[in-house]
């Protein structure tokens, strides 16, 4: 081969090699540019900094309410549908479930007419260290994968279903105390009479 044909294959060896340089350069500081896809914040209804609720009245629209509430020992009681004590698992349950409801959505568009909160299936009051927060539940999404619920501090948005129907079904099995079951006492047999 001669020389300048050997010079020429180098110097397009390195356009070649520049070209692929400065190409692949151009795509890394493009994607450096553009961020990352980034998935949103988990929001909850009530910030952390709330506490945790002391007490907890549900109502539906049909006149069904159930409270309860914790005492001065600290324990939790039922005060409706009737007075008595409380299982203490399902209204720590109902508690936490509280602090755990989440935002799925807002929907800050929608008229409460549209969403079922110009009558609301349920009313959640909920009793905090820092003061009472009152929230309304309308209707199931199209989806059925949450509800629209509206709170005194906040607009329209969804919240999990399976949170709302956590606290929904304090009302068909409100959280009486477990009864101990009563034993029969081993009869003894009389002697036979003489």
């Amino acid at each position: 081969m001669r020389r300048s044909t050997i010079v020429t294959l180098i110097l397009f060896l390195l356009v070649v090699a520049a070209a692929y340089y400065f190409n692949s350069r151009a795509k890394t500081a493009e994607a450096e540019a553009t961020p990352e896809a980034t998935t949103p914040p988990i929001e909850y209804l009530f910030s952390p900094s709330e506490g945790f609720p002391t007490r907890i009245r549900v109502e539906s629209k049909d006149g069904k309410v159930v409270e309860v509430a914790r005492n001065e020992e600290n324990a939790w009681v039922l005060i409706l549908p009737e007075e008595a004590e409380a299982d203490q698992a399902s209204s720590e349950a109902a508690a936490t479930q509280v602090t755990t409801m989440r935002i799925v959505d807002r929907v800050p568009s929608l008229s409460p007419e549209a969403v079922g909160l110009d009558v609301p299936e349920y009313t959640f009051t909920f009793q905090f260290p820092g003061g009472e927060r009152t929230v309304e539940v309308g209707s199931l999404t199209p989806t059925e994968s949450g509800y629209y619920v509206r709170s005194e501090k906040s607009s329209i948005v969804i919240v999990s279903r399976s949170a709302v129907d956590a606290l929904v079904g304090l009302l068909t099995t409100p959280p009486y105390a477990p009864t101990a079951t009563p034993t029969a006492a081993a009869e003894t047999p009389s002697p036979p009479a003489p």
